[in-house]
């Protein structure tokens, strides 16, 4: 096929170790090593004035292209347009939106300013993919600057219904802009749907029985292609982490006790005060779980210097205290509160230490801890999976205990429940897990994907 370019927020340079890479780094880096191409975006750094061009680097046949924003840039589009109205606003918290012309017109001008960067790049074959919802008028920008080529765009949050997303000014030019993508997909039929009900409804454009959508002079098709990850590659990371020294701590530090884990990025969306009252639900309702079970949440800090996270985490330092003050005994402490990251084997051996894996944001695109808790686990000893009916993983993962994350108390129950679980029915589920994310690897993913953009969806 022809040369792919990727265009995200952050690029994953070569130098930098894919073991404490996010899922979406991890999956750009492998699309492009299959077939060669070029990742654009921003450097995650700042300066005084634009970049002209791009910093450069290569790696094998992959060739990395960053430039920087300056801090007005960063402020604007960065953290108040990206951070504090779009992320809420598809994430359905309407309350935490800081709405500012400002903020609007600095997010179009960096699409802008990128757009000039990445045409001269651009050779006449090359297939665009661009991710997330930092670029959602990327590709407008690039049409207005001569751009013919194909364009893909995929959404990994979740997309707001109409009457969400009708809370946003400038809603109509948004959606405008994503119309001038070839091939618009994301996580879910949900979000499938919303998008199709905004066009129908918001500007009379009409949608097709095939997943092709007419408006604003344009047709383009729309699709879910839920993102899985690399299955087997994970399942033997946790078997290989199993009698790994960091495993070994870690059940050593148990003396016996079960686990529950939760690992998250420190975001008001990942349902994690919730978690904490469950669990302190938990204790209080179930004395025999008491010194018998110990809950474990990493959430290493992101976006440190937006209000909303500051309070996040003031409250959850909160909640821990209030839990491990008044259950924690000389020998035990019920809570374990991690605000760091860790390299993807370590994760692995938590993952498969642990009898439960508690995934229960509010709303999410996909979740992909999800997926790796599952695939991590012992097929003779599985542990069980407790997830959020409002994550994107629990459209596949049939084989969990799904939750409603709002109500703390049926939250407990359902952890009670993942606990006492006898063998045979964790094993059953297991299964049913696996074979989805055997059938939907992060490979079958971009394939599916990138055979969309360049023809019918299968």
């Amino acid at each position: 096929m022809a040369r792919l370019v990727i265009v995200s927020n952050r690029v994953s340079m070569p130098r930098e170790r894919l073991s404490r890479a996010g899922g979406l780094a991890v999956a750009i880096r492998e699309a492009l090593n299959q077939y060669g191409g070029l990742w654009f975006g921003w450097s995650g750094e700042m300066s005084a004035t634009p970049d002209g061009e791009p910093r450069k680097a290569s790696q094998g046949r992959v060739e990395f292209a960053v430039i920087d924003l300056t801090p007005e840039e960063h402020r604007l589009f960065y953290l108040e347009f990206a951070n504090s109205i779009l992320w809420p606003l598809c994430h359905y918290r309407l309350g935490l939106i800081d709405f500012s012309r400002a903020a609007w017109e600095g997010y179009l001008a960096v699409n802008d300013r990128f757009a000039d960067v990445l045409a001269r790049q651009l050779q006449p074959d090359d297939i665009i993919w661009v991710h997330d919802y930092h670029f959602i008028p990327m590709a407008a920008a690039l049409r207005r600057r001569g751009v013919a080529n194909r364009i893909g765009f995929f959404l990994h949050v979740p997309f707001p219904a109409p009457e969400v997303l009708a809370a946003l000014p400038g809603h109509e030019r948004l959606v405008r802009d994503l119309c001038a993508y070839d091939l618009v997909g994301f996580q879910t039929k949900n979000d499938v749907r919303a998008l199709t009900e905004y066009i129908l409804h918001e500007v009379n454009g009409q949608v097709g029985d095939n997943g092709h959508i007419a408006a604003f002079g344009r047709t383009l098709q729309v699709a879910a292609f839920p993102i899985g990850i690399d299955t087997e590659g994970f399942a033997k990371l946790g078997a290989a982490a199993a009698d790994g020294p960091e495993a070994l701590r870690l059940r050593d530090s148990l003396a016996g006790r079960s686990l529950v884990i939760g690992v998250d990025r420190l975001d008001y969306s990942k349902g994690i005060p919730q978690r904490f009252e469950a669990f302190y639900d938990l204790l209080s309702n179930n004395s025999e779980f008491r010194g018998k079970v110990t809950f474990m949440q990493v959430a290493p800090i992101s976006r440190g210097e937006v209000m909303q996270y500051r309070k996040l985490r003031n409250e959850l330092d909160a909640l821990t205290g209030r839990i491990n003050g008044k259950f924690a005994e000389f020998d035990w402490v019920p809570v374990r509160y991690l605000n760091k990251s860790f390299p993807r084997q370590h994760l692995a051996a938590f993952y498969r230490v642990a009898r439960v894996g508690l995934i229960t944001p509010l709303r999410d695109g996909m979740n992909l801890v999800a997926k790796e808790y599952v695939a991590a686990q012992d097929p003779e000893d599985p542990g069980v999976l407790v997830l959020s009916r409002f994550a994107g993983a629990a459209r596949e993962m049939g084989g969990a205990v799904i939750v409603n994350p709002y109500d703390p108390e049926h939250l407990a129950e359902a952890l009670a429940r993942a606990l006492k679980m006898p063998l045979e029915e964790r094993a059953q589920r297991w299964r049913y897990n696996m074979d989805v994310l055997r059938n939907n690897t992060i490979t079958h993913w971009r394939e599916r994907f990138l055979k969309a953009l360049n023809g019918p969806v299968s």
